[in-house]
């Protein structure tokens, strides 16, 4: 159940994505999903739910070293800045460490994202965090961070799913040792509409298994982390199992033959979360 990272820390293969869920609900939902099986919660500070997950391990009673947690920075910002941020983080989750914590999104000015690059490899360096990445960074993004890292992002979430499969960006990330997190598998429930329901829904026949089941074993088959999100104790449990769920070949080249280049989440090109801002502006 468990991919390594380029620095052999193991992570989950499947995890619980909580985005737009509030502390309360993320109290129940994240308590099922534990109960259930799942190790790897996600959250980000941009979430604002951090909180009531981490109510929701306190009373899980499972040993810290039995979660895989994960969360993201909110905003580029002056590294004391960001080291309250995450301090904060660590305080809401009820953790001392992090096992992987990402730049939620890419500055439209490289500079920036540089810098911000050397506040996550100082968490590392200083055991905060075990694994360090960035999310929604596109193959440009990558390059200019690695122009002046000294430690290689471990991971990059990215809107991945049977519509927009990023194979040319997980080639890119495969040279350089980079795993991909899938966020929204489901499409918006756009793998419920054609063409995608139909081929997935013969491929679930064949398996016994249910759309987004086939969408979670195709992630994951091919090496990359899932993370769905529901609300529904039995759709968490549906989603857990999915990682049990073997694919042919030929069943996986046939989601592959879906890619239409489909975003239905934010272009990160374009995202209104990494405003242009001059290094200068960022001290």
């Amino acid at each position: 159940m468990f991919y390594s990272l380029s620095n052999g820390l193991l992570m989950p293969k499947i995890g619980l994505g909580t985005f737009l869920i509030s502390n309360e609900d993320a109290k129940v939902i994240v308590s099922d999903a534990i109960k259930i099986g799942y190790h790897h919660i996600d959250t980000a500070q941009m979430y604002g739910n951090e909180a009531g997950i981490g109510e929701a391990i306190k009373a899980s009673l499972r040993p810290r070293s039995g979660l895989f947690i994960t969360s993201k920075q909110r905003h580029h910002m002056t590294f004391e800045d960001a080291k309250k941020a995450f301090f904060q983080t660590l305080d809401h989750l009820q953790t001392d460490y992090i096992d992987l914590f990402l730049i939620h999104w890419p500055n439209h000015d490289k500079k920036v994202n540089q810098e911000t690059w050397r506040f996550f490899e100082w968490l590392y360096e200083n055991k905060y965090a075990k694994a360090i990445g960035v999310s929604n960074f596109t193959r440009s993004h990558l390059e200019d961070l690695l122009e002046t890292a000294t430690i290689k992002p471990h991971v990059n979430q990215i809107e991945l799913h049977p519509g927009l499969n990023q194979a040319a960006l997980r080639a890119f990330m495969d040279q350089h040792e980079i795993k991909a997190i899938s966020y929204g598998p489901f499409m918006r429930g756009g793998i419920f509409e054609s063409p995608f329901k139909d081929v997935l829904y013969d491929i679930g026949k064949k398996h016994t298994s249910t759309i987004p089941q086939v969408a979670i074993a195709w992630g994951i088959q091919q090496g990359i982390f899932m993370i769905p999100k529901s609300s529904d104790a039995k759709r968490l449990e549906e989603n857990y199992r999915a990682a049990s769920l073997t694919l042919s070949e030929e069943d996986v080249e046939a989601i592959n033959n879906l890619n239409r280049g489909k975003r239905v989440y934010t272009d990160p090109d374009n995202n209104p979360w990494g405003v242009f801002k001059a290094l200068e502006e960022t001290k």
